[in-house]
Parts: C-alpha cells; structure tokens; sequence
C-alpha cells in the first residue's frame, strides 16, 4: 500500500466480484500518477478484468505489468479505444490532460474512469458535460479519501442510518507529504496540476456534498500560500476553504503539504461531521502516538453515548463492484454524474477565486 507515499498509495480490500470473470474487461492509460494502481486494484477485486495498459513510458509500463500480471501492453491508445471488449478505460494522466484524454474515451464509445481531479478549468468541465450528454457515457472520478477509505464508507453507512440526525456541517483536514524529489515535474507546474484547491482539495469538497447531501453549494471564501518552498514558486503548500451548500450546511477545509517525516504514513486526514443529533470523527490512516499501525479510526458520539471503531477489513469499498454494475445496467449508484461533476466545478472554482497569502 505504501503508506508513507501519497502519490504512490494503493489501498488493497478483499476480493469481492461482481461479475463473472472476463465480463468486463478495462484497461488502463497513462500512468502519470500513483493512483493508477488503486483505481485498478479496487475495480480487479469487484471482478473486472485488466486487458490492456498502454503509456509512452516503458518504464512505467512494465512497473505496471508486474503489479497487474497477465495485462496485455498496447501499441498505441487506440488499439484500446478500437478494442469492443473494453468497457471501461482508467487513467491518472497529468491534471490538465484528463479531459482531454476522457472525451476521445467517451467519444470510443467507453465510460471513462480518471483520477482526481478530473480537470482543471471550466471549459474541459462543459467540454466534459457536452460529451456525456452526446454519448450517454460515464465520466467518473476516484475521489479516492473517501471511496477508498474504510472510515469514510463507515461514516457514509452511520449518516445513512440516521446516526448523528442531519449533518449541518463538515470540517476536513488533508495533509499530504510532499516528497519533492519522488515528483515529476509537471506536479510543480500550475497548469498542469491546477493548483491545491482543485487538486487534493477536490477530495474535500466532494465529502462534503456526500456527508451532507447538498446538491450545490458557494465558495464562500479560499486561499492559497506558498510558505515554506521557494524553490517551486508555481506550488501551493497550502490552501483552505469556506462553503456553503443549498442546504445550509457548511464546510471549512484545510490541505498542505507539510506532513513531517517523523508521521509514519503519508497524511494525518481527518474528517469531522456535525449533525443535529451527534458527531463523528474519523481518523483515516494513522491514530497518532499509539504505534500500533491501526488506520480507519471512526468515533461516534449522539443520545446513545460514544463509540469507537476501528473498521479495517470490515468495511470493504463499494464504490468499484457498484460502478461495474453502473457501466453494465446504466444506473448510478456507485456515484451520480451530477454528483462528480459538482465536486469538480467547485474545485476549479475555489482555485479560481483563492486569495494567495504568500
């Protein structure tokens, strides 16, 4: 999983298929980030099939095909595109290319599969929109900290039950470590990346709108900095936000890039959920000074009193046995588009709009 490597963290869940083996075959272009191989290994446990891979790098390819075993290397991307047994096409290409490498996907006749964030401006977000519209294909997205973290399901399950009343607000805090030299350097470039609110900010946002059910919501307030890292002007370090949703509810986030060596994984996330009725608090990947190695730490507290779960193995992650299903039945339960989407053009937005500190 390296769990001390953000860009390279790769949560494994048990087997769990939903489908019949070879039913739905995927394939995975450009590899330019880490994800890749999360996206893949949770959508290999719910019983997809792993066809084709294909990347200009051969390094990063052949990486790849060790990981992954039996996956066919490609010429080029349109022997995957031409390919009629593929349905589904995953990529982690550079930000800014995303789009563009989801509409030619759509455009094949596939549902298409990226890692966040899913684009970078407001124009690919309509670009993307006329597509799916044009071709009634799937533009989802790996919002990963949540549909791959089994604290983050659990919480979804306890709101979904009626746990802690209706959730009015959502407080996120997303470290990350930056390991500067592990990163290619498009990651430094703000047209590339997008900049921190549209990138690892965008998995914030989307835990809001999903904790607390909003449908839209305003940037009420953004800012950027770089603090501490001169040597890469076009990086932000730092950034946080203030929303609120149609529903009233709201949101204040922080993410950085200042995860200090000493923490024994890659990011000290956490995610705290206030309802009317009680309270959650979720410790992702690290239950700081009990070195133990414990990760998805999930604390309840309503009328009935406090509990603590720790939800490793139990939980399991959905998302990708429901969003096979989603691509073979046309339905949306693994993640509306709506949903995606939103997630994405308030990201853009927040980026767009950030006062920049230093």
């Amino acid at each position: 999983m390296n769990k001390a490597d953000g860009m390279n963290y790769a949560p494994k869940g048990k087997p769990k298929p939903v489908v019949k083996e070879g039913e739905f075959c995927i394939a995975a272009i450009a590899l330019d980030h880490g994800h890749i191989y999360g996206m893949c290994n949770g959508l290999t446990e719910a019983g997809a099939k792993l066809k084709w891979v294909y990347d200009p790098d051969e390094e990063k390819v052949k990486k790849f095909v060790e990981a992954f075993p039996g996956t066919m290397v490609a010429l080029s991307m349109e022997e995957i595109l031409t390919d009629p047994e593929v349905k589904l096409v995953c990529s982690a290409a550079i930000t800014s290319k995303r789009c563009e490498l989801g509409l030619k996907v759509m455009a094949a006749g596939k549902d298409y599969f990226t890692d966040k964030a899913p684009l970078t401006t407001l124009a690919q977000l309509e670009a993307a929109k006329d597509m799916v519209k044009k071709t009634g294909k799937k533009y989802m997205v790996y919002y990963s900290e949540r549909i791959h973290v089994e604290a983050a399901v659990f919480a979804g399950q306890l709101i979904e039950e009626g746990a802690i009343g209706k959730v009015i607000q959502v407080l996120g805090m997303g470290p990350h470590r930056l390991n500067a030299p592990a990163r290619p350097d498009w990651f430094f470039i703000k047209e590339y990346y997008g900049g921190i609110l549209c990138d690892i900010g965008s998995h914030q946002i989307e835990q809001f709108l999903y904790y607390t059910g909003a449908k839209d919501a305003t940037v009420v307030k953004s800012q950027i900095a770089n603090y501490n890292h001169p040597q890469y002007p076009e990086l932000d370090d730092f950034g946080d936000a203030m929303l609120v949703g149609d529903n009233g509810a709201t949101q204040y986030f922080r993410v950085d890039w200042f995860t200090p060596d000493g923490l024994s994984t890659w990011g000290d996330g956490r995610t705290f959920i206030l309802g009317t009725e009680g309270y959650i608090e979720l410790r992702k990947y690290v239950n700081v000074g009990m070195n133990d190695g414990s990760s998805n730490h999930v604390f309840l507290v309503n009328g009935q009193g406090e509990k603590h779960f720790e939800v490793t193995g139990k939980v399991g992650y959905p998302f990708f046995g429901q969003l096979i299903l989603d691509c073979i039945n046309r339905t949306e339960n693994a993640m509306t588009q709506e949903h995606a989407f939103k997630a994405a053009e308030l990201s853009v937005k927040a980026q767009m709009q950030a006062n920049k500190i230093v």
